[in-house]
């Protein structure tokens, strides 16, 4: 009971830990124009929980983590359920879409974390292999987010104003869908890769931290 009364403790303190790197982040980074947003590594203390207390853990921690990221994006949701908000009309089933891959499984993927904790000796390199798991695995819940909801803005972020050449190339070159499915990868791409690269960064000092990279379950 000790243990288990422990773990919800850490791992509350850790998801308030995330919100406050994240609200913090919102402060001092601009955010994109049509969603999305680089943190101050807010996603590492979720995939600290799962390296600590085990994936399985990790993956109920990071449910929890797209409910509070629901909560704090409350008008980002509420507004995906009026009418106009992707096109004619209320759409409930893309709501109901972006509900769940924008929020409860990219937030969940989080949990994956602590895949490679007992597959590589090395603390620094497990956890930051598992940040890379992790917040890829996000990144892909967002590509197919963006490709199903809005792949109709493809032909217009391309071609925008100051927008490089070769958007235009790609214009001309890729069928529909395909520019579709560019454009999510590419708009995501913006603030999701370096979130990873930094978030792997940062793991791998974290972990020379005495006590902080410790299997618990």
């Amino acid at each position: 009971m000790q243990n288990k009364t422990k773990r919800l403790t850490e791992s509350a303190m850790l998801i308030a830990l995330a919100v406050v790197l994240e609200i913090v982040g919102r402060t001092v980074i601009p955010p994109m124009p049509f969603g999305g947003q680089l943190t101050l590594v807010s996603m590492l203390p979720i995939v600290l929980v799962s390296y600590r207390h085990g994936v399985k853990w990790g993956i109920t921690t990071g449910f929890a983590y797209s409910l509070v990221q629901m909560a704090l994006g409350a008008d980002t949701v509420s507004a995906a359920f009026q009418p106009g908000y992707f096109g004619d009309g209320t759409m409930i089933g893309r709501a109901i879409i972006m509900c769940l891959f924008d929020y409860v499984l990219a937030y969940t993927a989080l949990g994956l974390g602590g895949c490679f904790r007992d597959r590589i000796k090395n603390k620094g390199v497990a956890l930051m292999c598992g940040s890379l798991v992790a917040l890829s695995a996000r990144y892909l819940c967002h590509i197919v987010s963006g490709y199903v909801l809005f792949a109709g803005w493809a032909e217009w972020f391309f071609t925008q104003e100051g927008f490089p050449a070769w958007g235009a190339a790609l214009v001309s070159s890729l069928s529909p869908e395909m520019l579709g499915f560019v454009y999510s990868v590419v708009y995501n791409g913006l603030y999701m890769v370096p979130e990873i690269l930094i978030t792997a960064i940062v793991a791998v000092l974290v972990a020379r931290i005495p006590r902080i990279v410790v299997k618990l379950g």
